[in-house]
Parts: C-alpha cells; sequence; structure tokens
C-alpha cells in the first residue's frame, strides 16, 4: 500500500506527461505549408520539425508511415455503399480505401 501523500513510481512519471501543454502558433499558411513540407522531406511529423527549429529534444521513435482520418458511423456507410461492401466489414472498408489513395498516387504519377 502506497504511503499517503506518495504516488507509486509509474504514475509519477505519467503526471510527468499531463502537465506538457499542447501550444498551437497562428503563423500563417506559408509557414505552416513549408513546416509541413521540411517535416515530409526529413520523414518526421511537422510538430518534431516545429521543435527542431525552437532547438527543443526530440524523440527519435521512427514514424510510421499512414495517414490517419476520423470517420463517423455516416462516413463508414458512405464509403461501405461506395465500395460495395458491408458497413460493419470495417476491415474492409479500411483496405480498399488505402487501395485508392495508393490508385491516386498511380494516376498522380502516370499524369506527370
Amino acid at each position: 500500500m502506497a504511503q499517503k501523500g506518495k504516488m507509486p513510481g509509474r504514475w509519477a512519471d505519467e503526471k510527468k506527461t499531463i502537465k506538457a501543454v499542447q501550444v498551437a502558433f497562428d503563423v500563417g499558411e506559408e509557414v505552416q505549408l513549408l513546416i509541413r513540407r521540411e517535416a515530409l522531406e526529413r520523414g518526421i511529423n511537422p510538430p518534431d520539425r516545429v521543435r527542431q527549429i525552437l532547438g527543443l529534444p526530440t524523440t527519435t521513435k521512427p514514424q510510421r508511415p499512414r495517414l490517419s482520418i476520423s470517420l463517423s458511423d455516416a462516413d463508414f456507410r458512405i464509403l461501405a455503399e461506395k465500395f460495395n461492401t458491408g458497413e460493419e466489414d470495417r476491415l474492409s472498408i479500411r483496405q480498399i480505401a488505402a487501395e485508392k489513395l495508393i490508385a491516386h498516387l498511380e494516376n498522380r504519377k502516370s499524369e506527370s
């Protein structure tokens, strides 16, 4: 049993993490695009690029190469209808959506 007022070690570490504050910068579209482009070129995420520019430490964990969006139940219904799958078959919907994104890239390459 933990002593009164004493926090278990793993919770103390989490408390440090909780104290981080998210900060948004209103810097204009041109600056945002430049930072995003630089991050992409370096294979890092934009917040890490901002930290580099500001001289702050960054994590060295490799970024997983993925895109993410939030989909509502209505979005899944729309995609299920478009992809001719059941709306409950979310794995198939995700796979077909990924294939469409890859096909988009291939189409862009052939247009160039």
